[in-house]
């Protein structure tokens, strides 16, 4: 047993009636009107049972990475009725935000590149494409 969620995920978008495409194209959207940069997602599907997509992109700056994670949280609960958890919003340099059936991860540039997310969770071979 490795403490991990398995099964279906009770109380997930599901439950509303939204799939987790609607939920990764209001991220999506939300993300790039906010002029966040070299945005992945990474389909999860079969892969994990904490979510179905992955989202990351990054800020230019702390101020914009905050920016862009409470106004991703905003309109994912007033236009899906989504409440989000939120963490590390204080500092701006990663900001995980759990949209039920999609996280999202919002970076500095350069803790994006020292953590590098997407070498763990791209499948094997895929490329991670250039801004």
């Amino acid at each position: 047993m490795t403490g991990l969620p398995v099964g279906p995920r009770a109380g997930r978008t599901g439950d509303s009636g939204l799939t987790p495409q609607d939920v990764l194209a209001a991220v999506i959207a939300s993300v790039e009107d906010d002029k966040a940069e070299d945005i992945v997602q990474i389909d999860l599907r079969g892969r994990s049972d904490m979510a179905d997509y992955m989202v990351i992109c990054s800020g230019r700056s702390s101020r914009q990475v905050a920016a862009i994670s409470e106004k991703l949280a905003d309109r994912l609960k007033q236009s899906l009725g989504i409440l989000c958890k939120m963490e590390g919003k204080e500092t701006g340099d990663w900001v995980l935000i759990d949209a039920g059936d999609v996280i999202v991860h919002v970076f500095r540039p350069e803790v994006r590149d020292f953590y590098q997310l997407e070498k763990m969770w791209l499948p094997a071979g895929a490329q991670r494409t250039a801004p």
